[in-house]
């Protein structure tokens, strides 16, 4: 399996490798909450020596509804990253949705986030990742609900030979099963692993319920809060080379997907358990 780094910031993931931390907030709500938590969770990591990046949506365009919370757009989102990027030294991990947004958001982001709905969607990979290599980062893509494991080779041999050297790293954030639920087949991992790419667990939106918040009436995701320290742990002891989560103050307060993350003061136990579980491993 392949080792990816970030020069710049002395950070590498895959084999033999420390376990990596991509962790943040689901969107952008204002500046101080994404000052909190890049905070808290940057002095988290740093205590455990284990490499970080924040991550923060500027736009979630894949929303139930149309009145859902979208978070604050490009210009103005980008505007935040940047000063978390500054204040706190770490590296930044966000999404794209457009291709026209890729030069923009690769001149920011470390890591370039491909929701898992646009996985497939060729131009828009191909784009993304000819505008993150020439800035230097790397590429995270998310795979979709609708794939198996191995139909991910697919989309590392088009970003390959789009921009002639590996830059992907692979996430696993579960399979569609039936109505409104996910399911995560951990032997997954491996086999995505063996593509010859380092592989993530978005143990986070792993827990989701897909249009069914009973608090919204259908028309927001709910999800299994209490699950998302159990996929963690369990992706973490099933080899996984890098863990995703989302955090909030107040996550039922949040403005969006907060059944689905966890609160921001469960972090360091959480993040200390997750190394311990990788050290044995």
């Amino acid at each position: 399996m392949a080792v990816l780094s970030l020069p710049k910031w002395n950070m590498s993931i895959g084999t033999n490798q420390p376990l990596m931390i991509i962790a943040g907030i689901n969107v952008i709500e204002d500046l101080e909450l994404a000052r909190l938590t890049a905070r808290t969770l940057k002095d988290a990591t740093k205590k455990l020596g284990l490499p970080y990046i924040f991550k923060a949506s500027f736009d979630k365009a894949n929303r139930s509804s149309i009145h859902s919370y979208r978070g604050p757009g490009l210009e103005a989102g980008l505007e935040i990253l940047r000063a978390i990027k500054a204040e706190f030294d770490v590296p930044i991990c966000t999404d794209i949705h457009e291709i026209d947004q890729a030069e923009a958001i690769a001149s920011v982001a470390d890591l370039v986030q491909i929701p898992a709905f646009l996985c497939r969607q060729t131009d828009l990979v191909i784009a993304t990742a000819k505008a993150t290599q020439a800035a230097g980062g790397l590429l995270h893509v998310k795979k979709g609900q609708f794939l198996a494991p191995w139909d991910c080779r697919n989309i590392l041999d088009k970003i390959k030979e789009a921009v002639g050297v590996d830059m992907t790293i692979l996430c696993e954030r579960g399979a569609s099963f039936g109505y409104n639920n996910l399911v995560v087949d951990m032997l997954g991992i491996e086999e995505m692993q063996n593509l010859g790419a380092p592989v993530t667990m978005d143990a986070t939106h792993a827990v989701q319920l897909p249009g069914a918040n009973p608090k919204s009436n259908g028309a927001s995701t709910g999800g299994r809060r209490s699950g998302v320290p159990i996929l963690a742990k369990a992706a973490v002891a099933a080899g996984v080379d890098g863990v995703f989560l989302e955090f909030h103050p107040d996550p039922d307060r949040a403005l969006c997907d907060g059944p689905s993350c966890l609160p921001l003061d469960s972090a360091k136990d959480l993040l200390k358990t997750l190394q311990a579980i990788h050290a044995v491993r």
